[in-house]
């Protein structure tokens, strides 16, 4: 009975082991936790104190963020090829030329960072009607002539930062405002004679970089784009 009772006994413990053994051990499996890049305290600083000496923001160098300040970053990205988030993300800092730390370094660039551009709709071809064609050129015709390009515009910021410049020259006694009523015009047009300028009450490229104030990217193409548009109408004629 005793023989009879251990054999069984060891029966059922090799019946659990094999029981045991075969069922398969639960995988948990984590998902990556998403990775959100901020800027430091001393980025927001040193990006706060490059806006301030353009002119671009007038608050105060405290290294946190406000309403004040995510407006100045969401003009600066609009004029920079980047979307308007207005916070500092490594694509902003980069284009600053700010460093960035060890960890912000190992973040890559996201996409959503710059701004989309829709491409242009192709124009739908015309139908032309076949007839006689004169080869000889009409009269007046431009050829190659390039498009007259938009007027040059000087932005919101832009406007503050000359009425700042006039008020401390005496030359204006307004508000910064940001907008070229008359009294802003006037103050130009002194600032203008006073500097040799051509006096246009205007605040154009030429006084925006006599003013020492950076032109904008698309302010610049403008400026090459006139240049090209007036030497080939000089060619022309």
């Amino acid at each position: 009975m005793l023989l009879l009772m251990s054999l069984s006994l060891t029966a059922a413990s090799y019946a659990q082991t094999d029981t045991t053994s075969n069922t398969p051990a639960a995988t948990t499996t984590e998902k990556p936790k998403r990775v959100v890049f901020r800027a430091t305290k001393d980025q927001v600083k040193e990006a706060q104190t490059i806006f301030k000496d353009k002119n671009l923001y007038t608050g105060e160098v405290t290294g946190k963020s406000n309403a004040d300040w995510k407006a100045a970053v969401k003009n600066y990205q609009g004029e920079n090829g980047l979307a308007k988030s207005g916070s500092l993300n490594r694509a902003t800092l980069e284009k600053m030329g700010i460093a960035l730390t060890d960890k912000q370094k190992l973040i890559p660039v996201s996409a959503s960072s710059f701004a989309t551009v829709k491409a242009p709709k192709e124009p739908k071809p015309k139908t032309v009607k076949t007839t006689s064609v004169s080869t000889t050129p009409a009269a007046g015709a431009t050829g190659d002539m390039p498009k007259r390009p938009a007027p040059f515009r000087a932005n919101e910021e832009q406007i503050k930062a000359a009425q700042k410049m006039l008020k401390d020259g005496k030359m204006y006694s307004g508000e910064e405002t940001g907008k070229l009523d008359d009294a802003t015009r006037d103050g130009i047009g002194k600032y203008q004679e006073a500097n040799g300028l051509k006096v246009t009450k205007t605040l154009n490229a030429v006084t925006l970089e006599k003013m020492g104030i950076a032109l904008t990217d698309a302010q610049k193409a403008n400026v090459a784009a006139m240049a090209a548009y007036e030497a080939a109408k000089t060619s022309k004629n």
